[in-house]
């Protein structure tokens, strides 16, 4: 026998009912992400500007790209903590946003004054903008391999990488909201870059944190 269906045989002889997937998720990662949130007013304070900054238009832009990432990241996530499935052209939902990220910076940065373009590309915080991301995403990697765990990954590289992922994109819109930095170059860079540290890091750990 494999070991998905040794497992299947487990669960049809376990007398405990299974909760649904999304019960599982939802109390972890909601639990993961208000310990982001609290991380992050603990360690960078409250940005005193936040409400006003919210209101502008030229903030949005790397809040959906962020939240996009998230929840397309979490699609991939959910099908993978399935034992058997396969994610398929879900995966692609990935790429969207990445290419309508970098599209829209591509236009900023060839429209912008050469004097200008430094500041798009390097912003006031690009030497801590991904290690910042990476920290805040940490509470809700945990909650989200804790999630993972209740399930049944039969692939626990991929799925490592997916909550890495998820977690990277979850922690970068958290930090968006203290972050100043709006230009869609930097964003496109830099905030990838911290959610690319996060992919790697569930990878190169999935294989131990999930193995059943």
């Amino acid at each position: 026998m494999t070991d998905t269906e040794h497992l299947i045989a487990a669960l049809a002889s376990s007398p405990e009912r299974p909760q649904p997937v999304a019960a599982i998720f939802t109390r972890r990662l909601a639990a993961g992400v208000l310990a982001a949130i609290l991380l992050t007013f603990l360690v960078l304070g409250f940005r005193p500007d936040a409400f006003t900054a919210a209101g502008m238009a030229v903030c949005w832009p790397k809040l959906i790209y962020t939240l996009v990432l998230a929840v397309t990241g979490f699609v991939v996530l959910e099908r993978l903590g399935r034992p058997g499935t396969v994610v398929g052209k879900r995966a692609l939902l990935i790429a969207v946003p990445l290419v309508v990220m970098g599209l829209g910076a591509l236009l900023q940065w060839q429209s912008a004054d050469a004097s200008l373009r430094p500041l798009l590309l390097w912003g006031r915080s690009w030497l801590v903008c991904p290690y910042l991301i990476v920290f805040i995403s940490a509470p809700v990697f945990a909650a989200t391999i804790l999630a993972m765990r209740r399930l049944a990954p039969t692939n626990p590289v991929a799925a490592g990488a997916a909550a890495g992922f998820f977690a990277g994109a979850a922690g970068a819109t958290v930090y968006g909201f203290h972050c100043g930095e709006t230009a869609m170059v930097f964003v496109s860079i830099w905030y990838s870059l911290g959610i690319a540290a996060m992919t790697l890091i569930g990878a190169a750990t999935g294989r131990w944190l999930l193995r059943w």
